[in-house]
């Protein structure tokens, strides 16, 4: 990731109307991105661009547009959809990409850019570098005039095509009947086809967070903000509560006594279904980040599952079972990825298929997960001066070794830079709660010595 001006982990983001996330940007994106794919497979690439329900998607919308029209692409705009929509609707009308204008979980003064190639994958880095460079030195665009140049076009009824794909992930032999759902769309871009997909496949439906008004996009709402939804449930005793974020890519699940579920244990779950159900993969592995719960670990262990760590971030974990045949896997932050299904994170259909492992084993999802054990764990952030490599600093590579030593085989310890803020994340866990305190306060305090 070094070197890089704009893009980050996922795509482009940072405060609208404020570099890099200015119209003037995403113009040339726009005009980047077609000529990328003029040049390597199609003369007038075919571009789907989606949006959540930011007010600044109106001004990214139609300046990406603009761009991919000034350098003859056919631009097709969805409104609002949701990441995962966007993903499908690129690879089943055989689009040479797909764009998506969102900030995912943040609030509405944000916005941001992430770009799905004609597989609805996202793109390598290799591909955003080459992006890049053209969009900090436009010269490189070629000029398009008279006949060369594009179109655009809105096609709101791409939406349904999401609507029947995701609701085909749920098995035929079960529907929804009889299940009395909270479904919170955080104002977001899943706020409209959200309930509809549970009520079409049999269920009383309760909506939150379907009224977006520009700005109230994850507002006290959806799937950071669960604690109203979990509420409601209890209210109208409700069967289940399903939270998405604001561009619809992770949930949060609530079971019917309003509590809310771990992450980690909602891919403990799903990792236990999908092998149940034979539907694991060859290499019978769950794909997850550094950030999930060492207890997941053993539980997928003594599942007979192999659980994978990549660096955070869905695209990698997608990045590792496109190269291994993994099907499964997740981040604790409710992005859960079935392969078979979906190339992304999806939080509608994810909450499918959560229902369909409570149907498989006809047990309350409260008590399927409560089988899955979170060990305690503790973090600190330290405030750092200079980012240095961890273990090139010896006082810190001792107190490493030092907690390591203590943990044994049963315990972790995790440091990382924040990827956007002067930050060492130190994270420790282990059976033991309170030496997994004493060792995290240790090592904050080495870091905070060396560093700080």
């Amino acid at each position: 990731m070094s070197g890089r001006k704009l893009f980050g982990t996922d795509g482009i983001r940072g405060k609208a109307n404020s570099y890099p996330m200015t119209g003037e940007i995403a113009f040339v994106l726009g005009k980047a991105v077609t000529s990328y794919f003029q040049k390597n497979f199609s003369k007038k690439p075919l571009i789907i661009i989606g949006k959540d329900t930011r007010l600044s998607c109106y001004m990214l919308e139609q300046a990406f547009s603009a761009g991919v029209c000034s350098q003859g692409g056919k631009a097709i705009l969805t409104g609002p959809l949701p990441t995962p929509g966007v993903a499908f609707v690129t690879q089943s009308m055989r689009a040479d990409a797909g764009v998506m204008i969102s900030a995912s979980h943040n609030s509405f003064e944000d916005n941001g850019i992430k770009i799905f190639d004609r597989t609805g994958h996202k793109l390598p880095d290799e591909i955003e570098l080459e992006l890049e460079r053209m969009v900090l030195n436009p010269s490189l665009i070629p000029v398009k005039y008279g006949e060369q140049l594009g179109n655009a076009k809105r096609l709101d009824e791409v939406i349904g095509r999401y609507i029947v794909h995701t609701k085909a992930a749920l098995s035929p032999q079960y529907s929804l009947e009889g299940l009395r759902i909270v479904v919170d769309g955080a104002n977001g871009a899943g706020y409209k086809l959200a309930p509809m997909v549970f009520e079409e496949l049999g269920a009383e439906v309760i909506s939150l967070g379907t009224n977006p008004n520009g700005t109230n996009i994850n507002k006290a709402c959806g799937a950071l903000h669960p604690n109203l939804c979990a509420e409601t449930v209890k209210l109208y005793r409700a069967d289940l509560g399903v939270c998405l974020d604001g561009d619809g890519d992770r949930l949060t699940i609530i079971n019917g006594n309003g509590e809310i579920i771990h992450g980690d244990k909602v891919i403990g779950l799903c990792g236990k279904f999908l092998k149940d159900n034979q539907e694991i993969g060859p290499t019978n592995e769950v794909v997850g980040t550094v950030m999930s719960n060492f207890g997941l670990e053993f539980y997928l262990k003594e599942q007979g599952l192999n659980f994978i760590r990549t660096q955070v971030g869905d695209r990698y974990i997608v990045e590792h079972m496109r190269q291994t045949g993994a099907l499964f896997g997740g981040e604790p932050s409710g992005h859960l990825v079935f392969k078979k299904y979906s190339t992304t994170g999806d939080g509608i259909l994810a909450a499918l298929k959560v229902i369909e492992s409570i149907k498989f084993y006809d047990r309350d999802l409260g008590e399927l997960t409560s089988e899955i054990e979170l060990f305690p764990q503790k973090m600190e952030n330290v405030i750092v001066q200079t980012r240095v490599p961890f273990d090139e600093v010896p006082e810190i590579k001792k107190a490493v070794e030092h907690a390591e030593k203590k943990l044994g085989k049963e315990g972790r310890v995790l440091l990382r830079y924040s990827g956007t803020e002067p930050l060492a994340r130190v994270m420790v866990e282990g059976r033991d709660n309170d030496l997994v305190n004493n060792l995290c306060s240790e090592l904050a305090a080495a870091v905070t010595k060396a560093l700080g």
